[in-house]
């Protein structure tokens, strides 16, 4: 991989009008006074924390004013917001359920893990199961493996699809952790029959490449060799091969290479 900068053969007299270089010098000066950068910065963080002052004051109003509250904590991290998103995840209302589950995806707290694993698998809703299989992603290191299988078997779609897609940061924690992931993902990438789980299980496969041992890394790359040429969804064959490519193995890329020039691949 080459470094951050090119490598100049000119002479100190040619790199002073190398075009490309004062084009560059040119574009820094027109960005402005970094000092007003800086003031600009200063006045954003100012205007979220006002916002957030807000956000914890509407949590605790109304259910109207609950829900103004929701959708800032669903932008905007902060600390002091989950002691109070932590309660709605036992309100009446399921959208409250839903939104303070997004809330917490957005600012994590462990005192959430308990109710958020519940909610996957006992709420009756499922907007709220797949708000929470979304949300559980930001918990890597807590106990959410298993839970998230279980989902990716059991659930319905729109639950499966987003389970598929938080294992790939609950398998980033360690070797096993990573390997009981990708094969679930990998019978999912097979078998799922909705096309969305199928394409999101290739995307965490991809993302958890790096973390597998080299038999388990073959056999990844195998089934998406497979899911590239022979699904029937387009996107899913998509999502496979741009898998294939960002694992920037030459071995695989070549591979790639030889299904192009064999008139198999596009």
């Amino acid at each position: 991989m080459t470094g951050p900068f090119p490598e100049f053969s000119q002479s100190p007299a040619e790199l002073a009008l190398d075009p490309e270089m004062l084009a560059r010098e040119l574009a820094e000066e027109l960005l402005g006074d970094p000092l007003d950068e800086l003031e600009a910065s200063e006045a954003a963080l100012a205007d979220v924390a006002a916002e957030c002052d807000l956000g914890l004051q509407l949590l605790k109003g109304s259910h109207e004013d609950c829900m103004q509250g929701l959708r800032i904590f669903c932008e905007h991290r902060d600390p002091r917001a989950p002691a109070l998103l932590l309660p709605l995840l036992e309100a009446s209302c399921p959208i409250l359920r839903m939104s303070a589950v997004y809330a917490l995806g957005r600012n994590p707290d462990l005192q959430a893990i308990t109710p958020l694993l519940a909610l996957l698998q006992n709420d009756s809703n499922g907007y709220v199961r797949k708000a929470v299989a979304w949300s559980l992603s930001s918990y890597p290191d807590a106990p959410v493996m298993n839970p998230l299988i279980r989902a990716l078997e059991t659930d319905i779609a729109a639950v499966r699809l987003w389970a598929a897609s938080a294992l790939a940061d609950a398998g980033s924690t360690g070797l096993a952790k990573a390997d009981q992931a990708a094969g679930q993902l990998l019978l999912a990438l097979r078998i799922d029959s909705e096309a969305a789980v199928r394409s999101n299980s290739a995307w965490s496969l991809g993302r958890l490449y790096g973390d597998l041992v080299a038999p388990r890394q073959q056999e990844v790359v195998e089934a998406l060799l497979a899911a590239m040429l022979q699904d029937g969804d387009l996107a899913v064959r998509d999502e496979a091969r741009l898998a294939l490519e960002q694992l920037e193995d030459p071995l695989v890329l070549e591979r790639l290479q030889t299904l192009v020039d064999e008139g198999l691949l596009a």
